[in-house]
């Protein structure tokens, strides 16, 4: 996963599934990395990663195209 990057992140896994969704549906492979404290699942975030040759199409389609 070295030539992947966060393009977003939220405390909430729905969002981020979300997100991820759209990506693939506009041909960006895109996963959910899950940040999450183990135990109690109350800390952290989850993340969503694509590769770095989608970095600056997946930017901006999140930027333009996707409201919470």
């Amino acid at each position: 996963m070295e030539n992947w990057i966060k393009v977003f992140e939220s405390e909430m896994q729905v969002r981020a599934e979300i997100v991820k969704g759209i990506l693939e549906e506009n041909d960006i492979p895109a996963v959910v990395l899950n940040k999450k404290e183990t135990v109690y699942q109350v800390f952290g975030t989850y993340e969503v990663h694509v590769s770095r040759e989608n970095l600056l199409q997946a930017t901006n389609l999140i930027q333009n195209e996707i409201t919470f």
